[in-house]
């Protein structure tokens, strides 16, 4: 049988559903089967009727006249189909997929059977109908993820966010609404949701740098966890270290120190990596200009207002620290 494309004619598809000695099971309310009752064979002498055993798709209509089973199959094909979207349950009537079944074919077919025989209804479906429904349970059950993040409370780093989303697999929920239909089936239907990843787990979190300028005191944590604290200079009250949230953008081994562009460094000239150079053998710029964590050949004056905004360490603690961050670490800078 030849599949037709899904936005104009979906399916060319067999009747059926759950069928008994008594006649299909037509899905009532929460999905509950309720059975049709088969029509009485034609008694009339000399009726004209379908041979025994004769199936339109999964109803019997043997020795039903072809306008009994006619309306037998056109009441059986009304049944409502039943999807499953995590466990809850949803009727749709074939109606609204704009779904049509060329009863009169099937049982002209089924007339000219043989005892026994099964003959196939079909039925045309609208793509477009079964899109839009689609969409519609979609937005019952699709949840974006939420990245992790490090957010500060109490002055202390805390991870939130990190959870997984769902989403309805719109394609494969279409195909499973479809194959239903092909497969004479009136559900439930399990339509397929997704889990949906963060691009950024709790366990991804990894350094956290929190930097209290009036104590002078900078804290390294792993993720939540305090591992070591650092004595710091910070800015002179002229050239303030700036508050806020940030994140180290750069590292580099044995920097040279540039002059900025700041009345006080006028008249100075490029100083290369080595013994003297203001920014020790580590630098860690953030995402501010001109200001970063980074050695100082001048330990005296850490524990004060010292710097030109940057937070100074002493040069083994900087290299400590420059190990165990990463381009994209958070520093949190805070007053106190």
């Amino acid at each position: 049988m030849r599949r037709v494309a899904l936005g104009a004619l979906v399916a060319i598809v067999g009747l059926g559903g759950l069928l008994t000695a008594s006649g299909p099971a037509v899905p009532a309310s929460g999905g509950a089967p309720q059975f049709l009752p088969v029509p009485a064979p034609a008694s009339r002498p000399g009726a004209v009727v379908l041979a025994d055993g004769v199936r339109i798709g999964s109803l019997d209509v043997g020795g039903l006249s072809p306008e009994e089973a006619a309306r037998f199959v056109r009441l059986a094909f009304r049944a409502p189909l039943v999807l499953s979207i995590q466990g809850r349950l949803v009727e749709v009537s074939p109606r609204r997929l704009g779904a049509v079944a060329y009863v009169r074919g099937a049982v002209g077919r089924a007339l000219r059977a043989s005892p026994g025989s099964r003959v196939a209804l079909f039925v045309s479906v609208r793509g477009a109908l079964v899109r839009v429904l689609v969409a519609k349970l979609a937005r019952r059950v699709d949840r974006p993820p939420t990245d992790a993040r490090v957010v500060l409370r109490r002055l202390q780093p805390r991870v939130v966010g990190g959870q997984e989303g769902t989403r309805l697999d719109r394609v494969a929920a279409m195909a499973a609404i479809v194959r239903a239909l092909r497969e004479d089936r009136r559900g439930p239907v399990e339509l397929p949701v997704r889990s949906v990843k963060p691009k950024l787990t709790r366990e991804e979190i990894g350094p956290v740098i929190v930097i209290r300028r009036e104590s002078k005191r900078l804290y390294y944590y792993e993720r939540e966890r305090l591992v070591r604290v650092f004595r710091v200079a910070t800015g002179q009250p002229e050239y303030p270290t700036p508050l806020g949230s940030f994140r180290i953008v750069v590292k580099w081994r044995g920097p040279w120190w540039y002059p900025p562009p700041s009345p006080w460094a006028q008249g100075l000239k490029p100083v290369p990596p080595g013994p003297g150079n203001p920014l020790g053998t580590r630098w860690m710029g953030l995402s501010v200009p001109a200001v970063g964590i980074h050695g100082t050949p001048d330990a005296a004056s850490l524990g004060y207002s010292a710097s030109h905004g940057c937070i100074r360490m002493a040069i083994p603690s900087a290299e400590w620290l420059f190990e165990r961050v990463e381009v994209g670490t958070p520093v949190f800078i805070v007053p106190r």
